[in-house]
């Protein structure tokens, strides 16, 4: 049941000229809450949030009653970055001509991003399905723009 607020803004809306509707819409949208059009805007998790259509307190509070290790916390958090950074680009398993790029790290003296790599026709695993990227760009992007959460998803903290 609508309230009369929401009766009497329908009717304001339906009386007023579009330019001026429009002029209204955008005084109300923040730069916040704009969705972030090209993927390297994607600059904090947060971002990254934003861009799923949730915030980042939304998703500390889905795991808040949860005792996960914080590597698979950060997995949970990669996988949101993951998402936002392909834009709607799922990868399609199904497809071996499909490239499905994924960073690569050196971590035999310390921790760093070497390079993004693909597999299509072998069977052996080295990354996580989920976290797999478009292009090689976004995949570079993701783990220098990134790294400290790879770093928590990747290695042991003492």
């Amino acid at each position: 049941m609508k309230t009369e607020n929401e009766e009497f803004v329908k009717t304001l809306l339906s009386i007023l000229p579009q330019d001026i509707k429009s002029e209204l819409a955008a005084a109300f949208v923040t730069a916040e809450v704009k969705k972030i059009s090209m993927f390297t805007d994607i600059k904090t998790f947060d971002d990254a949030c934003k861009v799923c259509e949730t915030t980042e307190n939304d998703f500390y509070l889905k795991f808040s009653d949860k005792l996960l290790d914080h590597d698979t916390f950060a997995y949970e958090q990669l996988k949101v970055v993951v998402k936002a950074i392909n834009q709607g680009w799922t990868p399609d398993w199904n497809n071996t001509d499909q490239r499905k790029w994924w960073p690569y790290f050196n971590l035999s003296s310390g921790f760093g991003f070497s390079y993004s790599s693909f597999e299509c026709v072998s069977a052996d695993t080295t990354v996580g399905s989920r976290l797999c990227f478009e292009t090689s760009e976004k995949s570079n992007y993701a783990a220098n723009q990134f790294i400290d959460l790879y770093k928590e998803f990747l290695t042991i903290s003492k």
